[in-house]
C-alpha cells in the first residue's frame, strides 16, 4: 500500500527512555543518539526539521521519506542508537519505553507551534538559559536540518484588480 503523499506527513514525534531515566545526562550517549539522528537523516530515511535531546527523552519535527513509514523512521533511530550502544558503549541497558507518540502537523501555524515549543523545552525545564545555549538542539544552529517544510508555508493570494 503506497504512504500518503510527503504534504501530510511531517509529524510531532516525543521518544521516552526507559522508565525517564535521565541518560542523556550523559554526554557519551547524548553524542551518540545526536551521530545517529544525523546519520540516518544523511541517508534520506527522513527530512529532519527541529530536535531536541532532554535527558530523559527527544522531540522531533520530521517527515519520512517517501518510502518509509513513520513507524519505520523511529524504528530506525531508536533501534539503531540501541544497537550502538551495545557495540560502541558496551552497554546492554534498556534503552527506551516501548512505541512513541505522534502528531501529524496539520499546516504552518501548528508547525510553528511544534517549533517554538520544541526550542523553548530546554529553557522551561531550566537546562539552559535560552535555546541557542542548550547543546542538545536545533536551535543552537550547529546542527544541519532540513529547515521548515516548503508545503506547510501559508501560499500568498494575489489580489487583482478589476480590468480597465
Amino acid at each position: 500500500m503506497p504512504l500518503a503523499p510527503q504534504e501530510i506527513r511531517t509529524f510531532f514525534v516525543t521518544g521516552a527512555t526507559w522508565g525517564r531515566r535521565p541518560i542523556f545526562r550523559a554526554e557519551p550517549m547524548a553524542h551518540l543518539f545526536l551521530d545517529t539522528l544525523k546519520r540516518y537523516r544523511k541517508q534520506g530515511r527522513f527530512l529532519l526539521h527541529e530536535f531536541v535531546l532532554m535527558p530523559d527523552h527527544f522531540h522531533l519535527l520530521l517527515t519520512p521519506a517517501p518510502d518509509v513509514s513513520l513507524e519505520k523512521a523511529l524504528q530506525f533511530l531508536k533501534g539503531g542508537f540501541s544497537f550502538r550502544v551495545k557495540r560502541e558503549l558496551r552497554s546492554n541497558v534498556e534503552i527506551w519505553q516501548t512505541g512513541f507518540t505522534e502528531h501529524r502537523v496539520r499546516d504552518w501555524d501548528d508547525f510553528q507551534q511544534y517549533a517554538t515549543y520544541i526550542r523553548g523545552n530546554p529553557v522551561r525545564a531550566h537546562l539552559a538559559e535560552n535555546a541557542i545555549a542548550y547543546p542538545y538542539g536545533s536551535a543552537t544552529g550547529g546542527f544541519e536540518t532540513d529547515g521548515e517544510p516548503p508545503w506547510l508555508k501559508p501560499q500568498l493570494t494575489i489580489m487583482r484588480g478589476s480590468p480597465g
